[in-house]
């Protein structure tokens, strides 16, 4: 598999959000990217049929369509590929591999699988992003492993993938659980800071060498407005500076043209630089990937 699929790497990642693409074009796309599994009852949900003609005759197709139907969609999902292999197809291989990765990734993801799949019944409204897209962002280059050893062979693919679905519906409260707790213990203005530069707003995304006093100092800031004209100030605009080993510190407007971009490093590496009080070590991050 690895000589068939690494040199075709660039289009596997292209293409693997094909399906997220066409959530926004086609009506029944977006069904198959999860299950709100908790609507069927308890854990493990024993009165929601494995086979797919089996749940349509107790709950109908409309709604089990309603709440999801990702353990199902995969099957089909494999069909296509396993069809394109035996006819030789290389581009319905290659694409059929690319969308049904999609599919199994999202039937791992623990808010694929609840009804609050996105804290809206909880107040907890924008964790499924933040879940899924920022925590990748921030940790993937340094902590996810992605060397997951040997392919192995599945001899059941419909039980292993209602297998992982009961896991991801499992883990979904404690996520949502573990989240509450969090934040409950950070006063609001820590959550705001963190929301700022690693949750759903992401304002701390541009940095910038600041020169404050119009002297030879520059401080190590981001961006969090270029237009200050409801201050009746032209050119002029905010930059939020950190202080080191500190979630505090001070937003200056000054001139544009006293702001110089920081574009060799991320805005991660900058806000680590400005708050560790320039220990971090940019080149050896940087030789690391992130």
């Amino acid at each position: 598999m690895l000589v068939l699929y690494k040199p075709n790497i660039d289009f596997l990642s292209e293409h693997a959000v094909d399906p997220d693409k066409r959530r926004y074009a086609v009506t029944q796309e977006g069904p198959r990217h999860y299950i709100d599994i908790d609507h069927y009852g308890n854990y493990p949900y024993a009165e929601l049929p494995r086979k797919w003609n089996d749940a349509v005759a107790r709950y109908g197709e409309d709604s089990l369509t309603a709440y999801g139907i990702v353990p199902w969609h995969i099957q089909i999902m494999l069909q296509r590929l396993t069809a394109a292999f035996k006819e030789k197809n290389f581009y319905g291989i290659m694409k059929n591999s690319a969308e049904i990765g999609h599919y199994i990734a999202d039937s791992h993801v623990p808010l694929h699988a609840n009804t609050n799949h996105n804290g809206q019944y909880s107040n907890q409204r924008g964790i499924h992003g933040f879940w899924e897209s920022r925590v990748p962002e921030l940790l993937a280059d340094k902590e996810f492993d992605f060397f997951i050893g040997k392919a192995e062979y599945i001899k059941n693919p419909a039980e292993f993938i209602w297998a992982r679905v009961l896991e991801s519906g499992k883990a979904s409260d404690s996520v949502l659980r573990f989240e509450k707790e969090l934040t409950q213990q950070f006063p609001p203005f820590i959550k705001d800071f963190f929301e700022a530069f690693a949750g759903s707003k992401k304002k701390f995304t541009n940095g910038v060498l600041a020169n404050i006093e119009n002297n030879d100092v520059w401080r190590v800031g981001f961006i969090t407005q270029e237009d200050m004209g409801k201050f009746e100030m032209v050119d002029f605009v905010a930059v939020y500076v950190p202080m080191a080993y500190s979630v505090a510190g001070n937003v200056y407007i000054i001139p544009r043209s006293r702001i110089r971009p920081i574009t060799n490093i991320s805005s991660v590496q900058t806000m680590k630089f400005a708050v560790s009080g320039g220990v971090t070590d940019i080149a050896e991050e940087n030789k690391n990937g992130l």
